[in-house]
């Protein structure tokens, strides 16, 4: 967990995580994009990343989740 590979591995993660719930959060909202309260949607993509982080914490991995890890071992 105090690797820069866990670290690298958990800010991929994360920044999929963030990405996916704005998408989700604001790209299916019924009433369009300009009617989206777009606080809203980053505060729940930021709460989506924090939870993230800590699962990474909580697993514990040295590499960390993510594609990096298919390198561990060559």
């Amino acid at each position: 967990m105090f690797t820069a590979a866990f670290w690298k591995a958990t800010g991929e993660r994360t920044s999929r995580t963030v990405a996916q719930t704005l998408v989700a959060t604001l790209g299916l909202d019924t009433t369009g994009v300009l009617a989206v309260d777009w606080g809203q949607g980053l505060a729940l993509g930021a709460s989506a990343g924090v939870l993230t982080i800590l699962t990474a914490l909580a697993t514990g991995d040295a590499d960390g989740p993510g594609l990096t890890e298919s390198t561990r071992g060559s």
